[in-house]
């Protein structure tokens, strides 16, 4: 499965991100070389909200393929059809209700609780996954 990543002349690259004592390290491997690099959790936030603001404009200016799943079978990464940018950050099944962890294009999160098998309309999908 492609990574989805990919360095200057269209070849495949990695991108990790883990703690390193109280910093966060984001090294990124490609055929050309590596670079790591170090920052604080304020910054880490503010970089992942200009991440998913860029994917949401990149998204808007592709075609938009809305489709209709049950709320148990959402995915990280999905984000729901509306006027406003809603991504799911983590879902939990406990029976018949779902507890969906959205997070908004503000780094913003909240919790929902739904009926697990209620439609639910998402922007978009990554078929990749």
């Amino acid at each position: 499965m492609a990574s989805g990543i990919e360095d200057a002349e269209g070849r495949g690259a990695a991108l990790e991100v883990d703690t390193v004592g109280a910093r966060v390290g984001i090294r990124a491997v490609a055929p050309m070389g590596e670079l790591t690099l170090f920052c604080t959790p304020a910054r880490a936030r503010e970089l992942a909200a200009a991440l998913t603001l860029a994917a949401d404009e990149a998204d808007s200016a592709g075609p938009v393929r809305p489709v209709t799943v049950k709320v148990r079978e959402l995915r990280r990464g999905d984000v729901r059809e509306g006027d406003r940018a809603m991504t799911v950050d983590g879902i939990r099944v406990d029976g018949a209700t779902a507890h969906v962890t959205w997070r908004s294009s503000a780094g913003r999160g909240w919790t929902q609780a739904y009926d697990a098998d209620a439609d639910i309309t998402l922007r978009r999908r990554d078929g990749s996954r």
